[in-house]
Formats: C-alpha cells, sequence, structure tokens
C-alpha cells in the first residue's frame, strides 16, 4: 500500500571526492662512458652537466646505487563527521542529504514493561513479511538494502533470523496455549538488540521523537457503472493488454477525463473495477486499500497495483498530484510488494508503513510512550510505505483498522499519541546473548 503524507521537502545535498596521487622520482640512467670518479658524484646528480676525462686504460671502481625507499602512504584519520556518516535515498535512488549514524541511533534495552499487541496478528504480518523476503529477495533490490542500520553492524541476513525466531516463538507459544514471551521485556533484552531510533529531519532537527501519525481503511459508497454522482474510476491493468504502455501513459488528471471510458480513446484497454466521487477516490489512492460498499448491497476491497511511475509531490495538494495508482480486487489489508500477488497481507494494530529504503522492510519497532507516569510499550512491523516516507527517517505512519466515517476515525486516534520513542529489534547472534531452549524458554545447560 502506498501512502501520500505531506512532508516538507529536503534538498539534495552535492557529494563531493576528492583524488590523492603521489609522484614517482625516477633515478637517473647510470653512464656508459668510463669516468674518473673525482670527485664521485652523488647519484642524484644530474650526469648531463658534469665534465667527464676519459681514460682508455684506467679500471674504474664499481659504484653501488643505493636503493630509494617508496614515499610513505599518509595515515588517514577520518574525522568525527565521516564516522557513521548514511547516504539517504529518495524513490528514485537519488541521494538527497547525509546522516549522522550516531546521532539516529544507539544501544538500548526496553523498559521493564509488558510489550502490548495482538499476538495472532502480529504472526499473520510477520509471516507474510518473512515469505515476501523469501521469494523476493533475489528479484527485488530494496530487499537487499541494510539501509541506516547497516552503520550498526545489522546485515539483511539479522533481519531474516530476527522474522524467523520471531515467527516460530510466537507460534509456540499459541500451541502450547501459555505467555507470549515476545511480550516480556526480560526476554526481549536477552535475545534482541535494542536500537534506539532518534527522530532525523533536516528542517526541524530540534524534534527527537518519531512523529507517529495515522492511517486507516476506509469504507465508501460506489457503483459497478459511472453515475453522476460516482464518476471517478478505479481500473485495473489487463493482462492481455500492453500494460507498460498503458500504465505509464496518462496522469491522474489524464484518468479523471474519461479516456477509459466508451467515449475516451483507450476504451477497453483497461477493466473498471468501481466507480466513486472524488473524495471516495483520493482516498483509495491515499490509504491503497477501500472497501466499496455498490449500491446493490455488496462490498469489496481493492488494493492499489502498479501506479503510473510519476513520483508523489511533497508540498502539493492531493488532487493536483499526477499519479495515478490502478487497483485490484484483493480479500484482505495489503502492503508493500512489488505486485498484488506478493504483497504483504496487513493486520490493524501491527503495522507500521515507514521508509524501507532507508530504514528498511521487516524492520520490528517497539514505541514507548507513557501513561500516568508508566511507561506503555507497543510493538509492530514494518510491512509497508508510501511516497511521503521516502525519505524519511522521523516517521511512522499506524494502521490502525477500517472505518466507515472520518468522524469515527478522527475519534479513535485521539487516544493515540503523536510523537514517540522508538526501539528496532533485531535478534542477537548465538555468542552475544544466553542460548534460549525456545521451548521452555530457560537459559539452555548446554
Amino acid at each position: 500500500m502506498k501512502y501520500f503524507r505531506l512532508i516538507i521537502g529536503i534538498g539534495s545535498i552535492a557529494l563531493t571526492a576528492c583524488n590523492r596521487t603521489i609522484a614517482t622520482t625516477s633515478l637517473p640512467t647510470a653512464p656508459t662512458a668510463v669516468i674518473t670518479p673525482v670527485p664521485v658524484m652523488s647519484p642524484s646528480l644530474d650526469v648531463s652537466t658534469t665534465t667527464a676525462t676519459i681514460l682508455p686504460t684506467v679500471a674504474i671502481p664499481t659504484i653501488a646505487i643505493p636503493t630509494v625507499a617508496p614515499l610513505p602512504q599518509p595515515i588517514v584519520t577520518p574525522s568525527p563527521a565521516q564516522i557513521g556518516d548514511y547516504l539517504v535515498i529518495d524513490e528514485l535512488k537519488r541521494p538527497q542529504f547525509m546522516a549522522q549514524s550516531r546521532d539516529i541511533l544507539k544501544a538500548a534495552s526496553l523498559p521493564d514493561t509488558k510489550v502490548n499487541f495482538n499476538a495472532t496478528d502480529l504472526l499473520v504480518v510477520l509471516k507474510s513479511t518473512r515469505k515476501y523476503f523469501r521469494d523476493r529477495l533475489d528479484r527485488d533490490p530494496d530487499l537487499q538494502r541494510e539501509g541506516i542500520l547497516g552503520t550498526q553492524g545489522v546485515k539483511v541476513s539479522d533481519i531474516l533470523k530476527t522474522l524467523d525466531f520471531m515467527v516460530l516463538t510466537i507460534q509456540q507459544d499459541i500451541t502450547a496455549k501459555r505467555a507470549i514471551r515476545l511480550q516480556d521485556p526480560q526476554f526481549l533484552n536477552t535475545h534482541f538488540r535494542a536500537i534506539q531510533w532518534t527522530a532525523f529531519n533536516p528542517t526541524a532537527t530540534e524534534e527527537k521523537r518519531i512523529r507517529m501519525t495515522k492511517y486507516a481503511v476506509f469504507t465508501h459508497p460506489g457503483s459497478r457503472t459511472p453515475t453522476t454522482e460516482f464518476n471517478a474510476g478505479l481500473y485495473a491493468l489487463k493482462p492481455d493488454s500492453d500494460i507498460e504502455a498503458i500504465r505509464l501513459k496518462y496522469t491522474k488528471q489524464d484518468v479523471l477525463t474519461n479516456i477509459y471510458e466508451p467515449e475516451g480513446k483507450e476504451f477497453g484497454n483497461v477493466e473498471p473495477l468501481a466507480y466513486l466521487d472524488r473524495e471516495g477516490l483520493e482516498s483509495a489512492l491515499m490509504q491503497g486499500t477501500i472497501l466499496v460498499k455498490f449500491t446493490d448491497g455488496k462490498s469489496a476491497f481493492f488494493n492499489v497495483d502498479r501506479h503510473n511511475n510519476i513520483p508523489y509531490v511533497k508540498g502539493l495538494t492531493p488532487t493536483e498530484q499526477k499519479r495515478y495508482w490502478y487497483f485490484k480486487p484483493v480479500t484482505a489489508i495489503k502492503g508493500f510488494g512489488q505486485t498484488i500477488e506478493t504483497k504483504i497481507s496487513l493486520k490493524p494494530g501491527v503495522t507500521f508503513a515507514g521508509d524501507v529504503l532507508n530504514i528498511g522492510l521487516g524492520r520490528i519497532v517497539v514505541t514507548e510512550n507513557a501513561i500516568a507516569g508508566k511507561p506503555q510499550l507497543r510493538m509492530g512491523i514494518i510491512a509497508d510505505t508510501g511516497g511521503a516516507f521516502l525519505p524519511n527517517l522521523h516517521q511512522l505512519d499506524f494502521l490502525t483498522g477500517v472505518f466507515d466515517t472520518k468522524e469515527d476515525f478522527n475519534a479513535h486516534i485521539r487516544k493515540l499519541p503523536e510523537y514517540t520513542k522508538a526501539y528496532i529489534l533485531v535478534k542477537r547472534s548465538p555468542r552475544s546473548s544466553t542460548a534460549t531452549n525456545l521451548s521452555s524458554g530457560r537459559p539452555s545447560q548446554n
């Protein structure tokens, strides 16, 4: 799912590099004439400027030419500003700005309080995310990025181990009908590195907490055929058409001129799925998934599939955005993925949308907020993204649920914090943590 939040744009910072060249000195060529070594010439003396006396019968002693040692290479000590540098990229993989890892990530421990989440829902998203990694790692270059966590020694393989360990742990606990160990901060601190994530926004550097926006799936009325009220179409790309030519050719404004309708020049090249009013269309494009309640009494989920490759422009109002998404019918809320068939299945309450290029897909996040002076922890996973998050090192978008109205949604999110402290969990290697018998949760005696 793609989400388009309004975020202040950030300028590019040009990168510079300097080249260092070390000159080498050639030794003078030894003279072929027999010369009287009075005085003996220094090896560095230019023989072309020396007057030689030729003696045909006098033996000349051999002069050993000293070996010239190579010039010593300078020892370059990186300045503090060079240590932990991370180049932040945007949606098109273009460099945007440099960030200092040490100012954003640091080792920490979770507070000693229970971590809240629905274990069954989190298991669904964990398994779906792990499957996406397993099936698409070789074909989706975004999955191969370590992101800024790479400056902390975190590899993509560590993320896979984290997902595997969490899936196995929750499955065992649910099967055994016992307490969920991933909700125990002591268990988490033992088996995971907790890396505190401090917000970094080049345009608002004073705010260190992570901004936590909220998104949802909304229900909207719609029609299966265009009407006066419902005249903005959701369309699907047809497998038997030239998909690339169609999807890359038109802007959202072009589509709204009814080019895919009977009177339009591209009629028949896409499949109409539903017709909404303009508010419903913009909601579907922004949220990524929509539940349409048709006039015939039936309803269906639709999720974004592929867009026209026009970037989301920060600072531009939604109606003026030229990006247009083509949709497909789905049976559940869907998140990140190259195709609709491979997209990650999402559950509200345990899913975050975030910067999958610079923070990373599949990163486990624990948020911390104080209620009545006591820390409250919540766990979720970055399994979704959007144009507003590329790049974005200071924000997460929390999937809150399915709502009939904006009023219902706003009433719900009033209870949620606007800013949060955040930690990213990474499975420790066996050498850096106490080995644990997963069947019991107790330290192993081996």
